[in-house]
């Protein structure tokens, strides 16, 4: 029986009230621009340094039988997709909920659903709907190579909203591929979980990310067991089946149904390690594959959490550098001093949150401002975002904090009408489905003075959200995922040298782990979250080149 797919109810957002002060009003239309970019970020990123992130780079699905296809039923892989006219995007999906527009060659986005094993080892039993989204290329014979697959990573982001939002950065590879993405089940409109409603998440956002004594603490773990309840209420039947192992099986059903002998993929952040399990489970059947952003497949969580840690400590203190550096940066002239004062800011809004222009009546908590400063240090085009967010928030006449509260939601999957996106939710569920490691209040503070010493601003939340997991009604399957593809490749590996969440040394153990002769490694001398879209000519060039005529550049080229 085919589950029934479950939708977010959409809710009225209330009209905001005019405001007052020049400072403002300022925030208010630099918050609305953020919040129309911000699925850049949003798409690929996960809260740094939660459980859910760092468990999720350490993770592995269950290692069940990998089936061939051919042991599927008949009405699994000779489905024909009924292909139409996209909606508007649900509230679960994120976004604004507008219509994909067009392709620059006047491409326009059909979309359709994948039925797809609850249980691959059941796969005559239940089912459950895989969201698609593709656009055609014109090409035919053989200037057509095949549909190229995006996953954009998270886990938790819905590729059937990011790819169209971004489809005009790939219309070079349209050229010869169909466009294809999808949400992966537990996301978006394939099946997606959300553990609370919306004043929910409001509240668990908003708390205090950092508890300091034993009373603290125990509202901490009250919190996430309440999360943890509310997936399984919400989602209890689904929670076991949401690995990455079973959407890399999703991954090969769709390469067959789409009419593909090789899979073509594109994967960024997580999505590198969906890759990367799919090699494991099907290297023969690798066609041209990039991994941008990549994960590091080798650590445990902990390993994963320090290495977050010190990525956006660096990441910080290169937008630090700019900052001072240039005029007029809120944080001072001084580079350590800059430092010290947002490092203060964020101290002061554990105890006094600050005001906003949000609709809703929210006030910016040390957790939000913290979420904000972490979302815009994924990409140098954020910065100025974050740099009026601190110039409004430390502002002595009218301090507010708007624009970081902006950059706070969009790291949460908050849409503009008050309802969230599946992201978060998306994003533990999953992440807790592949690990198998737990940790406790004790494991967290025998290690919280190193997080401390890596930074002062990102190590503690960063090591109390090592407890994500804790309560998760669901046992996780293994420490770190297995990558080994003997027989796959080549497979582009791309790493930026100043990637927060991703950090470069990843790069280098994927490349280990997927073994002699699999991975080809692409070094970007860069800023921020992904190359590809980072505007690099030599790093667009050399991924054209390869997924659009095969020509693999050379092992260990970097471009600057």
């Amino acid at each position: 029986m085919t589950r029934a797919r479950r939708r977010s109810a959409r809710t009225a957002s209330p009209t905001a009230s005019p405001t007052a002060s020049r400072t403002a009003s300022r925030s208010r239309a630099l918050a609305a621009a953020l919040l129309a970019a911000a699925l850049a970020a949003t798409g690929c990123a996960a809260t740094p340094g939660s459980a859910a992130e760092t468990a999720r780079r350490t993770a592995a699905a269950a290692v069940s039988d990998a089936r061939d296809t051919d042991d599927l039923p008949d009405a699994l892989t000779g489905q024909s997709l009924d292909w139409a006219a996209c909606a508007e995007p649900e509230p679960a999906q994120g976004d604004d909920q507008m219509s994909p527009s067009p392709l620059p060659d006047g491409a326009e986005w059909e979309c359709a659903t994948m039925t797809a094993p609850l249980d691959y080892a059941d796969p005559e039993g239940e089912t459950l709907g895989i969201s698609l989204i593709r656009a055609r290329t014109r090409a035919r014979g053989d200037d057509r190579v095949g549909s190229l697959i995006f996953n954009f990573g998270g886990p938790g982001g819905s590729g059937v909203v990011t790819l169209p939002a971004f489809g005009q950065d790939y219309a070079d590879l349209h050229k010869r591929f169909d466009l294809v993405s999808f949400d992966p089940r537990g996301v978006g409109e394939s099946e997606g979980v959300s553990c609370l409603d919306s004043a929910g998440l409001d509240a668990y956002f908003a708390a205090d990310p950092v508890p300091d004594d034993a009373g603290e603490r125990r509202q901490f773990n009250e919190r996430l067991k309440e999360f943890a309840d509310g997936c399984e209420e919400a989602a209890g039947d689904l929670l076991p089946h949401l690995t990455t192992t079973a959407t890399a099986r999703d991954l090969d059903l769709m390469r067959h149904v789409l009419g593909d002998d090789k899979l073509y993929y594109f994967g960024i952040s997580y999505g590198t390690e969906l890759g990367g399990v799919y090699a494991h489970l099907f290297p023969r059947r690798v066609g041209r594959a990039v991994f941008d952003a990549v994960v590091d497949p080798s650590g445990t969580t902990r390993d994963g959490a320090t290495g977050q840690t010190e990525g956006f400590q660096l990441a910080l203190g290169n937008y630090l550098d700019h900052c001072t550096e240039g005029e007029d940066c809120p944080l001072g002239e001084d580079r350590d001093e800059a430092e010290d004062r947002l490092a203060r800011l964020l101290d002061r809004l554990a105890e006094r949150p600050l005001r906003t222009q949000d609709p809703d009546g929210r006030r910016l908590t040390q957790s939000l401002a913290w979420g904000g400063v972490a979302q815009a240090l994924y990409s140098e085009d954020f910065w100025p975002y974050l740099s009026q967010g601190l110039d409004d928030a430390l502002d002595r006449e009218h301090p507010d904090g708007t624009v970081l509260l902006a950059l706070g939601d969009s790291m949460n999957g908050r849409n503009p009408d008050g309802t969230y996106s599946t992201l978060q939710s998306s994003l533990t569920a999953i992440s807790c489905a592949d690990s198998s490691e737990r940790y406790s209040v004790r494991d967290v503070r025998e290690v919280l003075g190193e997080f401390e010493d890596t930074s002062e601003i990102f190590g503690p939340p960063m090591a109390w959200g090592l407890l994500t997991c804790a309560h998760w009604p669901v046992d996780g399957r293994r420490k770190h995922p297995d990558v080994a593809a003997e027989g796959a490749g080549p497979i582009l590996l791309v790493g930026t040298t100043g990637d927060p969440a991703t950090p470069y040394e990843g790069t280098r153990n994927m490349k280990e782990a997927l073994g002699d002769g699999v991975g080809v490694e692409l070094t970007y001398e860069g800023e921020g979250h992904g190359a590809y879209n980072s505007g690099n000519e030599c790093v667009r060039s050399a991924v054209d080149g390869y997924l659009l005529r095969g020509d693999v550049p050379d092992d260990g080229t970097t471009c600057g």
